[in-house]
């Protein structure tokens, strides 16, 4: 389907009450956001929810080698007994707080890609974050790679939600001079706020403050940018307040910051606001001292919010739309230090969960008789990961995206 701004003036008079109505500030974004040529609506519904690991989670103690000695030998301060790990297969196994993804493995929606890493890679949180995020080794690029691929989408002027940040800032994966994503901390608070002193004033200024913005000549600098950034914010608003109030689900999240934001990022979802990316953050995974007790309830929390959040899709019948994908921005040191924990290293699995993701286990397993100054050696560049993400879930080129370079793919997903 494709609406020209003259075709959008012309509407018929199905469309025109509900566009007469918007405050002017809106309708006159809506009608810039359009170009003369046209935009071309995405046929593609499915959805990507991204869930940062933040700090460099223990990929040997998330999936766990418990028939390989050299595992105990080299860590014993850390290892999880034998006895305790969650059999996959008679090689490995879940460290015993991730009983929800094991549900989840025998379901067959979850996958592990093994080894995720890049060349001569950084034990910098700042500096790996910064290369997860851009896709770019050398530290040229600042956008993130979604919002690269956000920005390759044709323009939809009744989505504000084509992203989608949980928590307290934009993350630099959804970056882009070009895509403006709005940033939910929670439903109460993501609104136009108003002065507490005077509540009843509160919609009178939100008012105000629209037709202050539409006073603005259109042919002005900076106009239609001020009206596209205004649109947002209010149709944004109101959107994701109608959702809360439409959601329902007797799914029971957990009681964390996580399962509170999947939960959120579920009633968007369902609430049919068009998210194509999500993205949700838990950190804590710098596991420097203490690892034991500390890593066991973040692994809990991780499997049981997004148990929770895919059973939810599941009940509304989106869980075929939609793909978690978990990444951290290294793994630890193979050795354990003297604090009870372990420092930064290199390789580490990631997770993808979803009906449509084949389950089991994708990439190479490293070696642990083969180690690079204690550290594990990448098998899987994390770039791959991407690539196969673009290409086979997304339905994006991923030369476009990610630049001239092209990595393989792995079978991820199902074509079914």
């Amino acid at each position: 389907m494709l609406i020209t701004r003259r075709q959008l003036l012309q509407s018929s008079t199905a469309l025109v009450p509900a566009f007469v109505f918007l405050p002017t500030v809106i309708r006159r974004a809506v009608v810039n956001s359009v170009p003369e040529s046209g935009i071309g609506v995405s046929e593609n519904n499915r959805t990507l929810i991204i869930v940062q690991m933040a700090g460099g989670n223990d990929g040997l103690n998330t999936v766990i080698p418990y028939t390989d000695s050299r595992y105990y030998d080299y860590r014993p301060e850390v290892t999880i007994p034998q006895e305790q790990v969650i059999p996959l297969n008679d090689e490995v196994g879940f460290h015993p707080s991730l009983t929800e993804f094991k549900s989840l493995w025998d379901e067959g929606v979850l996958a592990i890609v093994e080894g995720m890493g890049y060349p001569e890679p950084s034990y910098s949180h700042f500096q790996s974050m910064d290369i997860w995020r851009t896709a770019d080794l050398e530290g040229k690029l600042k956008n993130g790679w979604l919002g690269r691929y956000l920005e390759t989408l044709n323009r939809d002027e009744w989505s504000t939600f084509r992203g989608m940040a949980v928590g307290r800032a934009l993350p630099q994966e959804l970056s882009s001079p070009k895509v403006s994503i709005p940033i939910v901390k929670n439903v109460v608070t993501y609104r136009l706020k108003g002065d507490p002193s005077y509540p009843t004033a509160t919609q009178a200024r939100t008012e105000g403050l629209l037709e202050l913005y539409a006073a603005a000549p259109p042919e002005k600098p900076y106009a239609t940018l001020l009206d596209n950034t205004m649109g947002v914010a209010y149709q944004s608003v109101q959107a994701l307040q109608q959702a809360d109030q439409a959601y329902k689900s007797a799914i029971v999240y957990p009681d964390t910051p996580l399962g509170k934001g999947l939960k959120l990022i579920a009633e968007a979802i369902t609430g049919n606001l068009g998210i194509t990316v999500g993205h949700i953050t838990i950190g804590g995974f710098d596991t420097h001292a203490d690892q034991r007790a500390k890593h066991s309830q973040l692994l809990k929390i991780l499997a049981e919010g997004i148990h929770a959040f895919y059973q939810d899709l599941k009940a509304h019948d989106r869980d075929r739309d939609v793909v978690v994908m978990t990444w951290s921005e290294f793994g630890r040191r193979v050795k354990s230090n003297a604090s009870n924990g372990t420092d930064h290293g290199s390789a580490g699995p990631l997770f993808f969960i979803g009906t449509k993701v084949v389950g089991g286990f994708h990439g190479q397993r490293p070696d642990l008789g083969n180690l690079d100054k204690d550290n594990l050696r990448f098998t899987t560049d994390f770039r791959t990961v991407y690539t196969t993400v673009l290409e086979k879930w997304l339905g994006a080129s991923a030369e476009v995206v990610l630049g001239d370079n092209r990595f393989g793919e792995l079978p991820i997903f199902s074509q079914e």
